[in-house]
């Protein structure tokens, strides 16, 4: 059997295993693409949309692309074919995945998009947060902490996710109003995580061997996060690094507790997930959904990082 044919009847056979347990044969059956289910972000959306399903009463089946984005697009061909009433989309790669965005507003499939906008798409509906805006939130409270606790002037190494267009949207946000802030901050080597912990970690680490008097690091994304704070503990550079990044961890609260990670931008992606599955079943009703609905987000600082503790019990 040849690899796509092999593809094709695993997706089959996932889909049918999540259909299990279906309330009744009329039940609305939705897809959730997602990139990975290694980043606890990624999880918290499928944990969202797994109980608004089935407040709903509708069937979830959800599909992991292993961070490849022709994956994502062979799984919505795939579940064209398979008639499902609406798929949610967290792409990859917002621009390759557009066609098969096309195909599925061509069957009559609604498909709304979580975490990643898609630039003139077909999808219905975007959810998630104003990456710009927020990473530009981020940088402004960058700017003011280099103002106020380091006389005014640092180095931030970047640890980004170059294949990811909504952590590049992230690191042009936070970049912007720290320039426009006046402050003196030297933007140093940018370096790829690839959106991978250990490939994050990897990064990471020779940005700091590369400079070694660099004093400050900004990282886009959960896996980024990880590795620039992995990286700091492994070369006991806690007493003189001040990590700033999204998507709170563990690890993430440990630094805080520290005082070395200074601030994390942190979403709601539960009610992300949960958004998109009462937007497909709205649609499904013939009602009207918003174009783009904005989730907010918090920046976590030392102060509020108590009342995220309990999401990593």
């Amino acid at each position: 059997m040849s690899l796509k044919k092999l593809f094709a009847a695993g997706l089959l056979a996932a889909s049918m295993v999540g259909a299990l347990g279906v309330a009744s044969a009329s039940a609305e059956t939705f897809a959730l693409v997602t990139i990975n289910q290694q980043a606890l972000f990624f999880n918290q959306i499928n944990d969202g949309a797994k109980a608004a399903a089935k407040e709903a009463g509708a069937d979830l089946v959800i599909y992991d692309a292993n961070n490849v984005p022709s994956a994502q697009n062979t799984a919505i061909e795939n579940y064209i074919t398979q008639k499902v009433d609406g798929i949610i989309l967290v792409a990859i790669d917002v621009n390759g995945v557009k066609p098969a965005i096309t195909e599925a507003k061509k069957a009559g499939i609604p498909v709304v998009a979580i975490d990643a906008q898609i630039p003139d798409g077909d999808n219905v509906s975007f959810i998630g947060v104003d990456n710009e805006k927020a990473g530009g939130e981020i940088g402004k409270f960058y700017a003011d902490y280099v103002k106020k606790e380091m006389d005014g002037k640092a180095g931030v190494g970047i640890i980004g996710a170059l294949n990811s267009f909504i952590q590049n949207q992230r690191l042009d946000g936070f970049k912007k109003a720290v320039e426009d802030s006046g402050v003196d901050v030297e933007f140093l080597d940018t370096v790829d995580g690839q959106n991978v912990q250990d490939v994050a970690l990897g990064a990471a680490e020779n940005l700091m061997t590369a400079n070694p008097t660099m004093a400050t690091l900004y990282a886009t994304g959960e896996p980024a996060l990880i590795g620039a704070v992995s990286a700091v503990e492994s070369q006991g550079r806690q007493s003189d690094v001040k990590v700033f990044g999204w998507d709170l961890t563990a690890q993430a609260i440990k630094g805080i507790d520290e005082g070395w990670v200074t601030a994390v931008v942190q979403q709601d992606p539960a009610a992300e997930g949960k958004a998109a599955v009462e937007a497909l079943m709205k649609i499904s009703k013939g009602e009207t959904v918003e174009p783009t609905i904005y989730i907010p987000v918090t920046i976590v600082t030392k102060e509020n990082v108590d009342q995220f503790r309990s999401m990593f019990n």
